[in-house]
């Protein structure tokens, strides 16, 4: 399948860094969100990343406005019907997703390939919610999502080789390096990583050390490129709790229970960097 078309649901923070790296890749892309200000904020994101990319030489002026041309903002789920792919980026809601990838469903032409960016949802179970799980999968970016080269495929236990293939050669034409991954909560990049945030709350929250010094412990003495409690403000305290409530829910171990401090962290509504403030200040 020729895919020269993306729809992307959600204009946040996953939904506007894959358009813009489809977009930048010369596909043409149609974000809808249901707020015209959530649109608007999302094309402006778009805008100010590749302002940045211009600054630092690595597009022109005339690649950043071929960029913008190639992406339509929409508050209209029917302007989706163009596409060839729809990537439902959502926030990590079991129950939005399933409103949404029903809606998607019931929306689009049969041969349409629908994708969800989910980070610990069972693709199985998202793809039951379709009269189409054979033309279903998990393509999982990162963030941000135009600087990280990995997409996590995900296969559900229905997801066909054409569908997988067709995703796979997408992710490739962006420029990423996909790994084919099977259903299961967290898959593999979250599953590693998302405990080990959780695990550094724990620490945290015993007094064993400072934020600054647990992070600094795990650059510097695993070589990690940012520590683990400053990576959770980036990705999201919220997102992160979702993801554990996830595996201990599907798991059933306790190993997997997250951290009270960080529940404590949500509920005063320190979600890291997108509200201003969460382990650190951003103000």
């Amino acid at each position: 399948m020729n895919i020269s078309t993306v729809g992307i649901v959600g204009a946040g923070t996953m939904g506007n860094g894959i358009a813009q790296a489809c977009a930048v890749s010369g596909i043409r892309v149609v974000m809808v969100d249901i707020a015209q200000a959530a649109v608007d904020k999302g094309l402006a994101t778009i805008g100010k990343s590749l302002d940045r990319l211009v600054a630092k030489d690595k597009i022109s002026e005339a690649d950043k406005a071929a960029a913008l041309g190639r992406i339509q903002g929409s508050t209209n789920y029917d302007d989706l019907k163009a596409a060839q792919l729809v990537i439902e980026a959502a926030t990590e809601n079991h129950a939005l997703k399933n409103k949404i990838l029903a809606q998607l469903d019931a929306l689009l032409a049969p041969e349409v390939i629908i994708a969800t960016n989910t980070s610990s949802i069972s693709i199985t179970q998202l793809a039951a919610v379709t009269q189409r799980p054979e033309r279903f999968v998990g393509m999982h970016f990162f963030n941000p999502v135009p600087m990280m080269a990995l997409v996590e495929i995900i296969r559900g236990l229905q997801t066909s080789d054409a569908t997988h293939d067709a995703v796979k050669a997408l992710a490739l034409k962006l420029g990423k390096s996909p790994i084919t991954v099977k259903n299961a909560p967290g898959f593999v990049v979250n599953r590693i990583l998302v405990p080990m945030i959780n695990e550094a709350f724990f620490v945290l929250a015993e007094g064993l050390a400072t934020p600054e010094d647990i992070d600094a412990g795990m650059r510097l003495g695993c070589n990690h490129p940012i520590g683990p409690l400053a990576l959770a403000d980036m990705v999201g305290l919220d997102v992160c709790l979702a993801v554990m409530e996830v595996y201990l829910e599907q798991f059933g171990d306790s190993k997997y229970r997250p951290c009270p401090l960080l529940r404590e962290y949500v509920a005063a509504g320190h979600l890291g960097r997108k509200t201003g403030r969460g382990v650190y200040s951003y103000a």
